[in-house]
């Protein structure tokens, strides 16, 4: 039978090594997911080094104490990385060349990883949403109330489910065992679209409930007329083709895993 276990900050600070050595310790993990980071993208900006805190010396201890115990580690990582210039998809051996703080802070964490540890597998994710903590879909929710929303229409993606990567991540740990393909990956998802067109789609499926009521009209704008403290890449697409061939895991769709979530989601509840 296999046992999970997902400690909050509270029991396990990856910001202090011994913190990280003591839930080995208490766990004896076969495997580890490092799903923790710091992810307020404009607040790190100004705290720079709480996101690199987290995001690239947490990173490291996770991956030393990994090493030591001959461990390996699954790290999640980001579309940040990108300065978004690339026309298609981004492939692993595109260079990486963030453009904020929270995307610097990133690919410290990527680099400590790969330099602490030879089992490691980075997995590249973007536009991420589920049911939990704060996202784009809960976001637009939130706002169904109001009469109009401008939304950014020249940023390109793919929305991804935080459930989508959860499976993905079970069937690599799951191929570990006989078959380990250690690296950097992208995990992708499909149709690609813009912030715009995501929240046309999840006003069309809010406005198939009987219960949504009147839906905002949305106004798509450039990024210039939304300004944000750190900027955004304007393409986050990634390629999945590697993690395709390597673990036969091919790209999410996310509009059904959409579906998923607005059930579970109504503008009182979130």
């Amino acid at each position: 039978m296999v046992a999970v276990h997902a400690p909050p900050s509270a029991q396990l600070d990856i910001r202090d090594v011994r913190s990280v050595a003591a839930a080995f310790a208490d766990f004896r993990p076969d495997a580890v997911i490092n799903a923790a980071a710091y992810t307020k993208v404009d607040q790190a900006e100004g705290e720079s080094e709480a996101a690199f805190a987290v995001n690239a010396e947490g990173a490291r201890h996770i991956a030393k104490v990994c090493a030591a115990e001959g461990c390996p580690l699954l790290h999640l990582s980001t579309d940040y990385v990108f300065d978004g210039a690339r026309r298609g998809p981004y492939v692993e051996a595109d260079p990486a060349a963030p453009i904020n703080a929270y995307g610097r802070s990133k690919l410290a964490g990527e680099q400590a990883v790969a330099e602490a540890l030879d089992a490691h597998l980075i997995l590249r994710v973007a536009w991420v949403f589920s049911a939990t903590g704060a996202n784009f879909v809960k976001t637009m929710v939130n706002l169904a109330g109001r009469d109009e929303l401008r939304v950014v229409n020249d940023q390109r993606g793919a929305p991804t489910a935080a459930r989508s990567i959860a499976a993905a991540l079970w069937r690599i740990i799951e191929q570990m065992a006989s078959k380990p393909r250690f690296g950097l990956y992208h995990f992708a998802s499909e149709p690609p679209t813009s912030w715009h067109g995501f929240a046309t789609v999840i006003f069309a499926e809010l406005a198939e409930r009987r219960d949504a009521g009147a839906l905002p009209k949305l106004v798509p704008i450039p990024s210039a007329d939304y300004p944000t403290r750190a900027a955004r890449p304007g393409n986050s697409l990634l390629s999945g083709a590697r993690l395709h061939c390597h673990y036969g895991i091919g790209p999410a769709d996310w509009r059904g895993e959409l579906k998923r979530v607005l059930a579970t989601l109504t503008p009182q509840a979130v």
